[in-house]
């Protein structure tokens, strides 16, 4: 029975209802129907203080980024969201970058990042989408060792698109384009990791 690749999905917006995170969960439909098994977060569930090195020194590793330490080794591929923040990455996720990089006790500086596959998107209500973050947190990953995917989605307008803060989005021109940057990082992931194929004791055996 082949392995189904291994998706952390996630938004890098706080608030409760933001578009970042129906647009990442748009784009989980699409991974899921390709065939990936998508873990999905709220790093509101994720709390930690700024990164520090001092701190880090004196109390030791962040308890909720070694949990989000051993959640991105687990995965093959990542699908991320982030709004624009004064033309750049939101300060959630460049400080749950920060922290997970870091060396722990149980990884390497850098090595729950190294060799995953990742697609990012963005939204805003204004025209462009967000594009301008997009850029930076290319940058920020690559440098991290993420083979991140040529295509990158900006949903202009977002606040047309949802019906209040519902997740479903309603329109299916963009819906489509999301759920196919989903789907497109699952190929890959296929591709270059593998559909892994699990062997049964018995036959190992036989």
């Amino acid at each position: 029975m082949a392995k189904k690749p291994k998706i952390l999905a996630f938004a890098c917006s706080l608030r409760e209802h933001s578009y970042s995170k129906r647009v990442v969960k748009t784009a989980v439909k699409g991974a899921e129907v390709a065939g990936a098994e998508v873990t999905y977060i709220d790093l509101r569930d994720y709390p930690m203080p700024i990164y520090n090195a001092d701190d880090h020194e004196k109390n030791g590793f962040d308890a909720n980024a070694l949990k989000l330490q051993k959640l991105l080794n687990e995965h093959d591929g990542l699908l991320i969201g982030s709004p624009e923040y004064n033309a750049s990455l939101s300060a959630a996720l460049k400080n749950t970058i920060d922290w997970t990089s870091r060396k722990s006790d149980e990884f390497k500086l850098g090595e729950v990042f190294k060799d995953k596959v990742g697609a990012i998107m963005t939204e805003s209500p204004g025209a462009f989408g967000g594009l301008r973050c997009l850029g930076h947190l290319r940058d920020v990953l690559t440098i991290l060792l993420v083979n991140v995917l040529p295509s990158e989605i900006a949903v202009g307008k977002v606040h047309e698109m949802f019906d209040g803060d519902g997740d479903e989005m309603i329109d299916a021109k963009m819906k489509g384009i999301l759920e196919g940057l989903g789907a497109s990082l699952v190929d890959i992931l296929k591709r270059t990791h593998g559909e892994i194929e699990a062997v049964s004791t018995k036959q190992s055996q036989a």
